[in-house]
């Protein structure tokens, strides 16, 4: 009876594989060696399975093989592992491409070694050289290390990965659909707002009062006639100009105590009234006879802003600021700005 035990436990042992005894496997040659298996399988959008794959389905299946876990798309297999240099690329390290089929992080593959990547393409599964390859060459992006491979040389301390700067107004980011997406459009091609190294515009992130100043000195191109004297704007700082500018002709201004608060959120009230001392909106007829009906419940006709703001509102090319409250008090907004910004150029 003894016997009869140790016998089938040793013969069960092979089928005992766990997901830990999977992943230990997982070797460079290991990986590259079980993604070659897959080599003229064909495309499928959102397929995730040997009977067709896209891209980020087919490496999350290898992986997977191995017992480690990776997410759907290409562009949060980005996010993962550690960033390596492409002279230093080693066999399973993931391979990043962009601006494919959309605009960002939009393909990846498996380095199998000598530049060759295999990877989920139009045509199926198949290996094309970072190097040598006129198309996938140039939208080569990154590469990133899984510390689940085993035998890996560790990744050198990561490095920000940076994408060509966004010219063209497209932000991963902002969707056509956006309220200010042709406003923000207009200005990213004029050259007047920038966005960031994910080719991301972070519509919803804070503006503070020392970037105001250069991006509405962008269009208006004015220059001081003393330099800088702001406590905490340095002489050598990319605003600095733009910011003596502003403040000379009246437009924004600094504090009683010296500083300008560079670093300071714009509120939305200041964002009105900045605009309004920029392009003198409350000048023009036209919009006078807009604003004689333009109104918001938070904002009287005794406020001392109330022209500048009902102007903003008025010339709103964009519905941002179409709501019955204006919430004066609260921080302006990257799409809000440029939204602003857009309109108050539009009206001119």
């Amino acid at each position: 009876m003894l016997m009869m035990i140790a016998v089938l436990m040793f013969t069960a042992s092979p089928l005992m594989t766990t997901e830990a005894d999977a992943s230990a496997a997982a070797t460079p040659d290991a990986i590259a060696d079980y993604a070659m298996k897959f080599k003229g399988v064909p495309y499928k959008f959102g397929g995730t399975t040997p009977s067709g794959f896209d891209c980020s389905g087919y490496i999350r299946y290898v992986f997977n093989h191995f017992g480690i876990s990776l997410p759907r798309t290409s562009a949060e297999q980005f996010n993962v592992g550690t960033s390596v240099s492409k002279n230093n690329l080693q066999k399973g390290d993931l391979v990043f491409f962009a601006n494919t089929y959309k605009k960002g992080i939009s393909h990846t593959g498996i380095y199998l070694g000598n530049g060759n990547v295999i990877s989920a393409e139009s045509g199926g599964v198949g290996i094309s050289n970072i190097n040598t390859n006129p198309y996938w060459g140039p939208k080569y992006a990154g590469a990133k290390r899984l510390s689940s491979v085993q035998g890996a040389t560790p990744a050198a301390a990561p490095k920000p990965v940076s994408l060509p700067a966004v010219t063209d107004g497209n932000f991963v980011d902002v969707p056509s659909s956006h309220p200010a997406h042709e406003a923000i459009k207009n200005l990213n091609v004029a050259g007047v707002i920038n966005g960031f190294e994910r080719q991301d515009f972070r519509p919803t992130e804070k503006v503070t009062r020392g970037q105001a100043a250069a991006m509405i000195n962008r269009v208006l191109g004015l220059s001081a006639s003393a330099p800088v004297q702001f406590s905490d704007v340095a002489s050598g700082h990319s605003f600095a100009k733009d910011i003596a500018a502003m403040n000379e002709a009246g437009i924004l201004q600094g504090f009683t105590n010296g500083s300008f608060g560079m670093y300071e959120t714009l509120s939305r009230t200041q964002l009105a009234v900045i605009l309004e001392r920029a392009f003198k909106l409350s000048e023009s007829k036209q919009i006078q006879a807009q604003t004689a009906s333009t109104r918001y419940l938070d904002v009287p006709s005794s406020y001392w802003a109330h022209d500048a703001i009902v102007s903003l509102k008025a010339i709103d090319q964009t519905s941002l600021f179409q709501a019955s409250k204006f919430y004066g008090e609260h921080d302006t907004y990257r799409d809000q700005f440029a939204a602003a910004l857009y309109s108050a150029m539009e009206a001119k």
